[in-house]
């Protein structure tokens, strides 16, 4: 019989190429998923990878099993919720989500205290990700729970393993200062109203960015962007200091100090939070909570 462990390696060497990043995805030594491997290859009698120049690639037989794996996997999960259902239905055990990190702190954050006071029994374990690693570590069985964004306005496709419900609807603003002739309009800012100021942005490549970049599509100027910064703390470090103006997500805007302001856009910049889980562990207890907390449920 295939070890569910030997086949869980395998799916991962499959998405992720290298025996390398499979084993820290799984917290294991390459040297471990090499051996569940050759166990794998033993138990079905026949190779399952072959070498790819640095890394590897299934072999028809290996494909043939990771394209089955989902049912095995699904199948294992639907026995562990109906054990939980059958102790009615109490969240307890770990669940581990992943999450980007301005979810992190405007969702989840804010949602624990309420939910280690309705489910004592149950331990939340986040760790930051991406959305397209996060999306990849619940299908893989990494993790239990993802919150992603979409990708600038796309909505992200989900194989039909996973689940997903709709939690939030992030928007921009514009953070300037209270003094700020911009600040004295009576309405919400239109794209011709930003021409002529300085700005400080997040780098090219990141979804902020991207933002930024669709408020002067339609302008004859380019913006004149003073500073790249990630960080939106920093951000707003250099909006106080009265230089600048900046486009912030409400979702990651830390706490405004004394004297700065957000600005409504006529056309703001947003993006869809999603939750994402696997749809074998549609009943969870303990997924069922998490989303509950969150306004889903």
């Amino acid at each position: 019989m295939i070890e569910v462990g030997a086949l869980r390696a395998l799916r991962s060497v499959a998405a992720l190429g290298t025996l390398a990043r499979a084993a820290d995805e799984l917290g294991f030594t390459a040297s471990a998923v090499s051996q569940q491997i050759k166990r794998l290859e033993r138990q079905v009698g026949v190779p399952v990878l072959a070498p790819a120049g640095r890394g590897v690639v299934l072999t028809p037989a290996g494909q043939a099993i990771v394209d089955a794996a989902p049912e095995v996997f699904q199948a294992l999960e639907r026995c562990a919720e109906a054990a939980q259902s059958v102790a009615e239905g109490a969240p307890r055990g770990t669940l581990r989500v992943v999450a980007f990190s301005t979810a992190i702190r405007g969702l989840l954050a804010p949602a624990i205290p309420g939910l280690s006071a309705r489910c004592p029994e149950l331990r939340v374990e986040i760790v930051e990700q991406d959305p397209d690693e996060a999306l990849h570590s619940v299908d893989a069985g990494t993790a239990d729970l993802a919150l992603a964004h979409d990708a600038d306005g796309l909505p992200v496709p989900l194989p039909a393993s996973l689940n997903r419900c709709l939690l939030h609807t992030d928007i921009g603003d514009v953070v300037m200062p209270r003094a700020h002739p911009l600040a004295q309009l009576d309405r919400p800012l239109r794209n011709a109203d930003l021409i002529g100021h300085r700005w400080v942005t997040s780098p090219p490549g990141t979804v902020c960015h991207q933002w930024f970049r669709r408020l002067f599509a339609d302008v004859p100027e380019d913006p004149d962007v003073r500073h790249w910064v990630d960080d939106f703390s920093t951000q707003l470090a250099l909006v106080a200091a009265g230089e600048v103006l900046a486009l912030i997500p409400r979702l990651a805007r830390p706490p405004l100090r004394e004297g700065l302001v957000p600005l409504p856009l006529h056309r703001p910049p947003q993006r869809e939070v999603h939750a994402v889980w696997r749809s074998s562990a549609d009943a969870s207890p303990a997924i069922r909570a998490v989303l509950t907390e969150l306004g889903a449920g």
